[in-house]
């Protein structure tokens, strides 16, 4: 299986593991421009695209779905508002702001661009991004006099700020302004209906993830619920680690029954097991009938002792088939120096031998807990940063 292929079928599962068959259907009822993202994937990529959304941006859903939201981006995009997105994301917050967003075609427009996330009610994490674009019509200017008209349909016209208005005319973008520049980055404000449309939007989707929730058992909501004794990783910690290309997992010491709290990617493809089947279950899962008890006591003895550790431990994938696992479990301190995870590196014996980079298996298990070190020590610096 390719890596596209397996970051595909996280992407179906990241909707079929949630929601009942029929939400796609439900979703693209809504007459809204909407992506759904899930930060949990590599990458943050989009799940879901509105039909409406697809039609007014002209790509295809294949086009878009396994992509970041950033392929939207183009030179006249303030980084600025870019970086404030970001940031909402980090701290897994909702976000309004208005920003110039490019078409297929490389016809920009001015749009409200209204963020929520969405939360799992069993144990509080972040499970999507919904980002409702509304697009921003021309204006008559009160002062210049300067006025574009826009289609009903949206589709042929391209809908800009009060402050200039732009023409695609053949794929060809015609500028024009009182000052004869061809700057678009002026700033461009929403309307008080375009506000209300894009809260209304979100509150339409939400209900229907809502629906779709229940008859699975795995609920969804606006708002972040406390479950005692549940860890979560953030999204931005989330995103960070997702960058992460080998199998690996993270364990938090402070709950009850060591729960894994995060599992890559690749872990997931590795073991067979879906994202939430194995996230609050306790590192033992992947033991079975013929694994060596002096190899399980060794694990648990360093998460005790604090320290790092390698076995060799025959482990179970979700089919049931072993295999040879040579883990590697080591503490992760965050910026204050105090633990804040164990990092469980997994290595198949049958791969063990040096990748085409020259790494031995050793060096890549170091390698990859130097960089959850670097993530989760980025993240707690960033966190208490913006708590001072």
């Amino acid at each position: 299986m390719s890596k596209m292929d397996s970051k595909l079928g996280l992407i179906q599962q990241s909707f079929d593991s949630r929601y009942s068959q029929w939400v796609r259907e439900a979703l693209d009822e809504l007459p809204d421009n909407f992506t759904i993202t899930d930060p949990s994937i590599s990458g943050h990529p989009i799940v879901f695209a509105s039909r409406n959304f697809l039609k007014i941006l002209g790509y295809s859903q294949e086009e878009v779905i396994g992509q970041n939201g950033n392929i939207f981006q183009g030179p006249k995009t303030n980084r600025r508002t870019v970086m404030e997105i970001r940031e909402a994301i980090r701290e897994e917050r909702g976000i309004q702001v208005n920003l110039v967003n490019y078409r297929k075609d490389g016809t920009p427009f001015w749009m409200l661009f209204h963020m929520s996330p969405v939360f799992g009610k069993e144990d509080g994490r972040v499970i999507h991004f919904v980002a409702v674009q509304v697009p921003i019509p021309s204006r008559q200017r009160r002062n210049a006099g300067v006025s574009l008209s826009e289609e009903a349909s949206g589709l042929n016209d391209i809908m800009f700020s009060s402050c200039r208005k732009e023409v695609d005319t053949n794929s060809v973008i015609v500028l024009s302004s009182d000052s004869g520049s061809s700057d678009i980055e002026e700033t461009c404000e929403a309307s008080d209906f375009e506000k209300r449309r894009a809260a209304n939007a979100f509150n339409s989707i939400l209900s229907v993830l809502t629906h779709y929730s229940e008859s699975t058992g795995r609920l969804v909501c606006e708002k972040r619920c406390s479950v005692s004794g549940v860890g979560y990783i953030s999204s931005s910690l989330n995103i960070s680690l997702g960058r992460i290309k080998q199998s690996f997992v993270l364990i938090d010491p402070h709950l009850p029954g060591l729960p894994i709290v995060y599992a890559s990617d690749a872990f997931l493809k590795l073991t067979g097991y879906d994202r939430h089947e194995i996230l609050g279950l306790n590192f033992a899962v992947l033991n079975g009938s013929d694994t060596d008890t002096s190899s399980v006591y060794q694990i648990k003895e360093s998460i005790q002792t604090e320290q790092a550790c390698t076995v060799r431990i025959l482990s179970y994938r979700k089919d049931k088939s072993s295999f040879w696992n040579c883990l590697h479990l080591s503490p992760i301190r965050d910026a204050s120096g105090k633990i804040a995870y164990f990092v469980g590196v997994q290595i198949e014996e049958e791969c063990k031998n040096t990748d085409r980079h020259g790494l031995s298996p050793e060096m890549k298990q170091l390698s990859t807990v130097g960089a959850v070190k670097v993530a989760v020590r980025s993240f707690s610096m960033a966190a208490g940063s913006s708590k001072s």
